[in-house]
């Protein structure tokens, strides 16, 4: 089954790995026996669902939640169900993957206003006035 993720992305889900563990937190002891926290992942590096592009944005995204080798790590722990948590890390990956689908707007160069540069001098004069009066002189 594919799951769809804008302007023509998909992934296959038998790209993505959903394995249950046990959650922390209030619960009781239902927490300490029902393994329902959803750790999801995903092999970006590999993948043949996504450009190239596309995966090096998605990496760079996710930060921490990337492993060396370039396994994204997803832990979903916020519902008491396994099916709600499994659904919740799946959304936020495809949410990641709509985020690094998207290409980053180029910066156009700009040069600052007359007044912009007035401003800054006339700053920089003021802090060196206050600087230049901090400092000790000897009256001889």
């Amino acid at each position: 089954m594919r799951l769809d993720i804008a302007n023509g992305l998909s992934i296959d889900e038998s790209e993505i790995e959903i394995s249950f563990i046990q959650a922390g937190g209030p619960g009781g002891q239902n927490v300490n026996k029902v393994a329902t926290a959803a750790q999801l992942r995903f092999d970006a590096r590999f993948t043949l669902s996504l450009p190239n592009p596309v995966k090096a944005r998605l990496q760079a995204l996710a930060g921490q939640r990337v492993t060396r080798d370039g396994v994204i790590v997803i832990t979903a722990r916020q519902y008491r169900s396994q099916d709600r948590n499994r659904q919740d890390a799946i959304e936020r990956l495809l949410a990641l993957i709509r985020e690094a689908a998207e290409p980053p707007v180029k910066r156009r160069a700009t040069r600052p206003s007359f007044g912009e540069r007035q401003r800054r001098l006339e700053t920089k004069s003021h802090r060196s006035a206050t600087k230049r009066n901090r400092s000790f002189r000897d009256p001889d």
